[in-house]
């Protein structure tokens, strides 16, 4: 069977700096460690245990998060960390908040401090 090529891919910043650090440890490059992290990452997802739907009845909303066990949490508190940062990556707060109407300040392009209003419309401070 012929060895399949990588494919370039983009992976977040900080889950790369965080590969490098843990990858000196465990003597891999990064490489190696997002390898190592994704496969067993699938693996825990693979299995469909009692645990695991327990788990994702919890991150459901459908059992209280206090009747995980303690193996359960850390998977329970390690999918919601997962979603959360993706969830921060992807959403660009300053429009969810012009939706309801909200007024924010943040620096733009040029890093001066401006106010972002719902209307669409911005100033400098």
């Amino acid at each position: 069977m012929a060895a399949t090529a990588d494919r370039p891919t983009r992976v977040a910043s900080d889950l790369f700096d965080s590969a490098v650090v843990e990858a000196a440890k465990e003597n891999r490059s990064a490489k190696q460690q997002l390898e190592h992290w994704a496969r067993v990452g699938k693996s825990v997802c693979a299995r469909q245990t009692a645990s695991r739907h327990r788990v994702e009845a919890a991150l459901a909303g459908v059992l209280p998060v206090e009747h995980l066990s303690d193996d359960e949490g850390i998977v329970f508190d390690s999918e919601v960390q997962s979603r959360l940062d993706t969830r921060l990556r992807t959403t660009n707060l300053g429009v969810v908040l012009a939706a309801r109407g909200v007024t924010t300040v943040a620096l733009n392009e040029q890093g001066e401090l401006t106010e972002y209003r719902p209307d669409g419309t911005s100033a400098s401070v």
